[in-house]
Order: C-alpha cells, then structure tokens, then sequence
C-alpha cells in the first residue's frame, strides 16, 4: 500500500511538548517546529522506513503504535521497542548522519509527525540542549537494549514470557487483590518476535504456564491469579 500525501498537521504543539527531546522548548521555539513538521499517515502493517536505508529525518508517533524492529537473513525478527503517542523515533541517525540502523513498522493505523534531517540539525546548532536531550533518549535506548541482550544470552523463553507478562500485568493490568487482568496487545507470532524467539515456542510456553495454574488466557485475554506467584518465576525460569 502507498503511503499516503504528507500534509500539514493542524496543531502539533501541545503533542511536542509531551515529547522528552522537545520538552522545555518555549513557545518561540515550538513555533520553529511546527512550521516545519509535516504530517504522515499509516495503514495497519505499514513500513514507515527499512534498516540501512537513507535517514531522511526524524518522527513523532501522533496517534497509532509504531514497532522498531531488526531483521535476520532468514526472516526472523527482534522487536528492539514499541512506541505509542509521543514517541520520538530515528534520533540517531538524525543525530550522527548514518543510515536507519533498524526497521519501523506501524502496528495499527498510525499518524506520524515528520522532521526533516536538516531541519532537526539545525534546530540543535540553534538549541544545543535539544542536542543534551537527544543524547539522553538515546542512552536509555542503549540501556534498553543492552537488557535485550542480556535476557536473549542468559534466559530461556519461558524466563523470557514470563517476564513480558509480569511488565502487562503491572502496567496495563486491571487489578483485583493479587490477581491482575489484561489483553495481549499483539499476536502470538509478534510476541515471539518481542522475547527473541518462534511463535510454537510462545504458544507452547503459554499453554504450560496455565497448565500449570499462574495464567488463565481466553483468546487474547490474559488473568494472573497471583501476581507475584508469576513474578517468582524470574528467579527460577533461567
């Protein structure tokens, strides 16, 4: 599917102030902004840019969720984030000139706003501590992933799933005493693709995690009867 025709968003101002790079910016300065964004839209399963291609600048996720993701050669992929409203993404290879050093996909029907390359290079020169908060989001991404390859290195998928769960139950789990419940936000193949691994593997693990009573699944939906029961886990499921 095309992409479809960048347009000029009608107000991106109070969305950029929600965002860690731009936050602090005065008026004057998100006026800059503003006047140079422009507005792009995203089918479901669209690429918004493929690994190793030109940077041709930055985006801001406005509406939608945008995955980043690498690829192997034979097909397998490793979900590095998954960003929602107000997620800046590509400030790297902004930044240091290079090449999208990883693949960005939306997973629903998604609004982007979009910076181009010079425009962002000259908004730093101009605002150095836009430069400072950049460093930063780009440090906490580099944390992130060093935890990514520590958990690919030295724990099982069944450590791994187990963990992803413990994450949902805690940030989007409606809770009831010490049982929490939620939906997966994503397939059991786009699961793998976030813990490193195969889609059997998922559902195989899933299956003997409520066998074996710390999960109860319904389609997408998701209850753990004991919150910390599953938590524990982490400390054996190495």
């Amino acid at each position: 599917m095309l992409r479809m025709p960048a347009t000029k968003p009608a107000s991106a101002s109070s969305l950029l102030k929600s965002v860690p790079i731009f936050s602090g910016l005065n008026e004057p300065e998100l006026s800059y902004l503003t006047a140079r964004v422009v507005q792009r839209k995203f089918a479901a399963g669209q690429l918004i840019f493929g690994e190793g291609e030109a940077c041709t600048g930055l985006y801001v996720v406005e509406s939608g969720t945008v995955r980043i993701f690498k690829s192997s050669p034979g097909g397998r992929e490793q979900v590095l984030s998954i960003d929602g409203p107000g997620g800046s993404i590509a400030e790297l290879p902004v930044f240091d000139g290079g090449n999208y050093p990883a693949s960005a996909q939306s997973i629903t029907a998604s609004t982007l706003l979009f910076f181009s390359k010079q425009d962002f290079q000259s908004l730093c020169i101009q605002h150095p501590e836009v430069a400072l908060k950049v460093l930063r989001v780009v440090g906490g991404r580099l944390r992130r992933l060093v935890g990514i390859i520590e958990e690919l290195s030295f724990t099982t998928v069944r450590h791994r799933l187990a963990a992803l769960l413990v994450r949902l139950a805690k940030s989007e789990g409606a809770r009831r005493g010490t049982a929490a419940e939620f939906s997966l936000p994503v397939n059991n193949n786009e699961l793998a693709a976030q813990i490193g691994t195969v889609r059997e593997l998922v559902s195989r693990n899933l299956s003997r995690l409520q066998a074996e009573g710390l999960i109860e699944i319904d389609g997408r939906n998701v209850r753990v009867p004991d919150v910390k029961k599953l938590e524990a886990e982490l400390d054996v499921a190495t």
